[in-house]
């Protein structure tokens, strides 16, 4: 029956914080923090147009990642969690080679927030939000990598670990540097002497000079050979980023003290040249502040160090929406920016760390291949690439996806494209170009409301629904449609009923059409810092017109927006289900409730835009799902209260329809899902509950009645049908609350007991919503071969 299912697309945005993301030092693989799960995505192969894969164990945010090389057992991921545990993730040698949990490190008593690796010492440092340094030794056991705590630090004064950095370049003379920092405006640097069999790292000494948190730290020695000094960067909420000279000796050669005096004036103790001298081990070494790098306009949240084409070079992110690569200029020695990515002060609108848009969580460089990825507040990964021929940066479509759990899904009526809605406040459309990969392509609404459901009214207009009272209903825009045609091959209509474009006002959550060039566009300013508003744009200057591969982020945000068309009004709290029947003409829409006056299904005639009354009435408490049938006959209906109610529509008035079954009772405990079957051989449907188990009803002289009970493992959040059957046998996705899927088979004619296939792809959380063409919840795309 099913004889392959394959992961064909996985969407996810990277969590917001600047350790949560690592590249291997040996390819182009990064490996970010999505949710409680780290993900894998190789920036660098063109067959890997979206995440490869998704390790799952953490229970919480992880909040660290680092790639570690283990001399006996090769490329290692070593990740830290808010759920206070540190994971080891080990590559098999299967083919493909996977990643599995070897170790699970629960010696922190508090969150975890920061990493730093040192695998040719075998050591590496974790950080939690307890003030709480532990250092681990790892050693290569028979079978895999293990690690034991060497030794543990309670920073004094106490502050949270924002930033961790580890240096071996003094190894041959048997020291290795940790410094750290984070909620206070200092750095400390502490030394071990690595000769010993357990090193013991002690304060040496504290650096001082940033005016606010220091969010990143990063040695690198000063030239390829490794020898020499040691230069550390600080990048710190001040807007600076801060360069710090390490020699072996007493006193540093420094000539930088012109170009300190010359500044002094200006910034006064920020540009101190004090010397720190300290020994460790027989040996003096010496600390002194090499230079400050200004340019920035807000928090600077990552620095990162490479040598490229002969030079030393730092890359520098930022919430000012971009990144700075700093060289030191040869002939007077002074650092600049000479190339500055992402974008300028007037495109953003304003800044970003205390609250508006966009903004950098961290910059990477690709190890590899001459390649930078950064990371940015809508979750979504950027991507340049230096053209050589030309000698510029340029940019390249990333990945991208949503940054909290997806809430509803619902594919176009034509099956064309994919609708998105999340707790992240965004809606998002999925589609797939000529080439058959996968992208984002449009972000059609970014509201103030965590987004709840949303469904398809034809190939051009949506409706969702949010924590509010209300329901939005959207046009697609001429822009996205001429895209959608020319990149994904979606067929094609008229384009000119359609409006142009959309934007929102500031401190708007209406998304208003824009027509003409001479219309005005406001830089909106959203609700939320996680998220990016779209300005719109006349046909003259909008990009989406004219681009040849999937959008970047910056189209994203600003050019894709849809232009609102209705609200509907009604319910009184916020709303929790809708459905739109297969017409596009009626819209049925449930909120949350606790009794029988909210409890409703109100229905809205899309002709006029006006509700039909009466609501129906049918449950007691939240209606959790609402399904018309195939030829909209129906309207199926499933709730917390334990029932399904099914309601039939009126063969005089399209837009009414009237309760014809209430089935009580219909499972132990609040039923979450329910789903048609095609209407090939009769009525038929699947309800799916808490109580473990999904059940088959179909219809009979005496209504509809009970067929079959599914027990499953686990509570069951999601279930949906394929459209059309396959050889003579229903196909039906099962969803459950540990993430995992399920295909069951049941055959049309026959009274025989669904058969299963439990699929070993799942994702990390409950499984909230499926859809067909392909069976689709969260963040995969399953293909399915018969």
């Amino acid at each position: 029956m099913v004889t392959n299912v394959k992961v064909a697309h996985v969407a996810a945005g990277g969590n917001g914080h600047p350790s949560a993301a690592d590249y291997d030092p040996d390819s182009s693989l990064l490996a970010f923090g999505c949710d409680r799960n780290v993900a894998l995505w190789d920036s660098a192969s063109e067959r890997h147009c979206s995440i490869q894969t998704v390790l799952r164990g953490h229970t919480d945010n992880v909040n660290a990642v680092k790639f570690f090389r283990s001399p006996r057992h090769g490329r290692i991921i070593i990740s830290g969690s808010v759920d206070r545990s540190v994971r080891l993730w080990q590559q098999s040698n299967d083919c493909p080679p996977e990643f599995k949990t070897v170790s699970t490190l629960s010696d922190h008593e508090n969150t975890i927030h920061i990493l730093a690796v040192a695998p040719e010492l075998d050591l590496f440092v974790t950080g939690s939000a307890d003030g709480v340094l532990k250092i681990w030794k790892t050693s290569d056991g028979p079978e895999k990598v293990e690690a034991i705590v060497i030794q543990s630090i309670t920073l004094a004064p106490r502050f949270l670990p924002l930033a961790l950095a580890l240096s071996s370049s003094y190894k041959s003379d048997g020291a290795c540097l940790l410094a750290v920092a984070g909620t206070k405006n200092i750095i400390q640097v502490y030394a071990a002497n690595i000769t010993e069999s357990t090193p013991r790292f002690e304060l040496k000494v504290t650096l001082a000079g940033h005016d606010g948190w220091i969010r990143s730290l990063a040695f690198t020695p000063e030239n390829e050979t490794g020898r020499g000094d040691i230069l550390l960067a600080s990048a710190s909420q001040d807007k600076y980023v801060r360069l710090w000279r390490i020699h072996q000796d007493e006193v540093v050669p420094s000539g930088n003290e012109g170009e300190l005096k010359r500044l002094g004036g200006s910034f006064g103790k920020l540009l101190s040249n004090k010397a720190h001298r300290f020994e460790a081990y027989g040996r003096v070494y010496s600390a002194q502040f090499e230079a400050l790098l200004l340019g920035h306009e807000d928090w600077v949240y990552t620095a990162s160090w490479v040598f490229r084409l002969g030079k030393l070079q730092l890359l520098s992110a930022s919430s000012d929406n971009s990144m700075s690569i700093w060289e030191s200029d040869p002939t007077s020695g002074v650092w600049i920016s000479v190339i500055r990515l992402g974008e300028i002060s007037v495109q953003k609108g304003s800044t970003t760390a205390t609250g508006s848009t966009g903004g950098f969580w961290n910059g990477l460089w690709c190890p590899t291949e001459d390649m930078i990825v950064s990371l940015g507040r809508t979750g979504s990964w950027r991507l340049w690439v230096f053209d050589r021929e030309n000698g510029q940066w340029v940019q390249r479509p990333g990945i991208s996806g949503h940054l909290k759990s997806v809430t509803g899904i619902s594919w176009s009526k034509d099956g064309g494209y994919l609708l998105s809605t999340s707790s992240d406040q965004t809606t998002r459309l999925h589609s797939q170009l000529k080439s058959k990969s996968w992208h984002e392509f449009s972000r059609p609404q970014i509201h103030g409301y965590d987004l709840n459901c949303v469904d398809s009214l034809g190939p051009d207009r949506f409706v969702s629904g949010a924590d509010e009272k209300l329901l939005r209903v959207f046009d697609k825009p001429r822009a996205v449609s001429t895209m959608l045609q020319r990149l994904c091959g979606l067929e094609e209509g008229s384009n000119e009923s359609l409006p142009e474009a959309a934007s929102i006002p500031a401190l708007g959550l209406s998304n208003k059409v824009v027509e003409t060039p001479s219309q005005e566009v406001t830089a909106p300013i959203p609700p939320e810092p996680s998220q990016e508003a779209g300005s719109g744009a006349s046909h003259a200057e909008n990009p989406l017109f004219g681009i040849n591969m999937p959008p970047l982020e910056d189209h994203l945000s600003r050019y894709t927006l849809w232009p609102e068309l209705e609200k509907l009004y009604g319910h009184g709290y916020e709303i929790s289900a809708l459905a739109a029947s297969h017409d596009g003409k009626v819209i049925a829409t449930a909120c949350r409730a606790s009794s029988i006056g909210h409890a409703v299904i109100r229905l809205y005639d899309t002709t006029e835009w006006l509700e039909v009354k009466p609501p129906l009435t049918a449950h007691s408490l939240t209606v959790t799902r609402l399904r018309f049938t195939q030829d909209d006959q129906y309207l199926l209906s499933v709730g917390r209260d334990r029932q399904w109610a099914l309601f039939e529509r009126d063969a005089a008035h399209s837009e009414t329809y009237k309760v014809v079954k209430i089935k009580e009772k219909a499972h132990s405990r609040m039923i979450l899902d329910a789903a048609w079957a095609p209407d090939f051989w009769g009525r038929m449907f699947a309800t799916a509950s808490r109580d473990k188990t999904v059940k088959i009803w179909i219809h009979s002289a005496e209504g509809f009645i009970l067929r079959n009970t599914v027990p499953m493992d686990m509570p069951v959040t999601a279930i949906d049908f394929l459209p059309s059957p396959v050889d003579e046998c229903h196909i039906l996705a099962i969803g459950c609350e540990d993430g995992s899927l399920t295909i069951g088979t049941l055959a049309l004619q026959s009274s025989s007991e669904v058969e299963k296939y439990s699929l070993d792809i799942s994702h990390a959380d409950c499984l909230e919503a499926l859809g067909t063409r392909f069976f689709t919840a969260h963040i995969n795309l399953y293909a399915l071969e018969f």
